[in-house]
């Protein structure tokens, strides 16, 4: 049975990928206050096609005992195992791989003094192969947080083995890896998996009321919006002289193009996934402008401005930067004709007066927990002791290609539609992966308007 929400058909016929995955189901959380509310409100979709879930409890519910495997121990891979182990009784960590054995060391020390679990050493695998030893560990529920560039490659394989997947945003770093993974989503519907990722908004109780009052109607119909993620600059590691080239990059890959997607596909395509999902929409093209002003390693830019074209004449504004010493702020504010809804919990009239706003208070009461990164794995692991499908990876992969649509844009300075990118086949993979010394020319930072802006490193 498929507990995946709205009409997919219908959303997947509007991003032009139409097929069997599903989303999640419609229900409702918690009333949240509000004043001035129209009395006549004309719905965007109805209630039963709601794209959010249908419960969150504070816990997942007592049943089967899961082994969950790790593949990448970096930091959101531990934070990822802490998240899981928070949200649900009855799961063990059971294996990990990554492919530095400092990585694997990390992560044990962390899982025995917080969780006092502990892993054998042949649970413990190191490589680029490590993926595979770990889903054939013995495990039923697989945890992907390496570098985004391998989410394709490692979600393709754990759905094959009919493992339950829960995938790190984004999805991919390439059009390719997108539609890898879109491919993949189908055969995990087909299976009966249950698939979550880490758009945390998804499953964040502020984010799903607003979801629902947009929906009623209550800002009108959707006619533009903002999203922005401003922050400070992004950590980075110096290359160390006992590293190879790819050990250094591995290393250091948010950095990294090939490895992470640039910031606007690895971190601002939290905001970007915001739009697609209230509206439900991609974009038709994006027309973007970055640049390079203070980053010290790697071949990205440190700001990315793009105007993403919708249909109906919806333009959406998408503005991310990573550096020190400017101002910050992370949001997303839709424009309806009736009013305006901004992700601090408010809905606007047009004559700014509030008509709606979260009550925060009452969530704090009435709940626990109310980390959505702990509430994702209560979802995940409800949806799979239940035996009911869900695949939100399709869904995080049409935004995370909105994302390198914008990113291809910028780098080329040249607009990009989104039939353009997707006939492009874009792949940044290396042709080979080992720790060795690559031909670093291989990896420019973009310049726009030149023909090596189009594609870093495109094959």
């Amino acid at each position: 049975m498929s507990e995946n929400l709205v009409n997919r058909r219908g959303f997947l016929s509007s991003i032009g990928l139409a097929g069997t995955a599903g989303m999640v189901s419609p229900g409702i959380l918690l009333s949240s206050c509000g004043n001035g509310r129209a009395n006549a409100l004309t719905p965007l979709i109805p209630e039963a096609e709601w794209n959010i879930p249908t419960s969150l409890p504070d816990t997942a519910g007592d049943g089967v005992p899961l082994k969950a495997g790790l593949i990448g121990c970096g930091a959101r891979g531990k934070g990822s195992v802490h998240n899981l182990l928070t949200a649900a009784t009855g799961v063990t960590l059971a294996a990990i791989g990554d492919v530095f054995q400092d990585s694997i060391d990390d992560t044990r020390k962390a899982l025995k003094e917080v969780f006092n679990q502990e892993l054998p050493d042949d649970k413990c695998f190191t490589g680029f192969d490590s993926y595979r030893k770990v889903i054939d560990a013995g495990v039923d529920i697989v945890l992907l947080a390496t570098p985004p560039n391998f989410r394709p490659l490692h979600f393709k394989a754990a759905v094959e083995a009919g493992k339950h997947v829960f995938l790190e945003k984004p999805m991919a770093v390439d059009v390719a890896g997108a539609l890898s993974v879109i491919a993949t989503s189908r055969q995990a519907v087909a299976k009966g998996l249950a698939v979550i990722t880490g758009t945390q908004r998804h499953h964040e109780r502020s984010y799903i009321e607003g979801y629902k009052q947009v929906q009623s109607g209550l800002i009108g119909d959707i006619v533009s919006a903002n999203v922005c993620w401003n922050t400070g600059s992004h950590w980075f590691r110096n290359k160390d002289a006992k590293w190879t080239d790819m050990e250094g990059m591995l290393r250091d890959w948010g950095n990294w193009t090939w490895l992470s997607g640039d910031h606007i596909v690895e971190q601002h395509i939290h905001n970007i996934d915001v739009f697609n999902w209230f509206s439900g929409k991609k974009p038709l093209s994006a027309t973007g402008v970055g640049a390079r002003q203070r980053r010290s390693t790697g071949d990205q830019y440190d700001m990315f401005s793009v105007d993403f074209a919708y249909e109906e004449d919806v333009h959406v504004h998408s503005l991310c930067r990573q550096i020190d010493g400017c101002a910050n702020n992370v949001f997303e504010v839709i424009r309806g004709t009736k009013g305006t809804w901004s992700s601090d919990g408010v809905i606007k009239d047009r004559k700014a007066n509030v008509v709606w706003k979260y009550d925060a208070e009452r969530e704090k009461a009435e709940y626990k927990q109310t980390n959505p990164y702990v509430l994702e794995h209560v979802n995940w692991i409800n949806h799979i002791r239940n035996n009911k499908t869900i695949c939100q990876a399709e869904e995080t992969a049409v935004s995370t290609l909105t994302a390198i649509i914008g990113r291809m844009s910028a780098y080329s300075g040249k607009e990009v539609t989104w039939d353009e990118a997707v006939a492009s086949g874009l792949n940044l993979q290396p042709e080979t992966l080992s720790l060795t010394d690559l031909d670093l020319s291989k990896y420019p930072v973009p310049v726009p308007g030149t023909p090596s802006g189009r594609a870093n490193n495109q094959r």
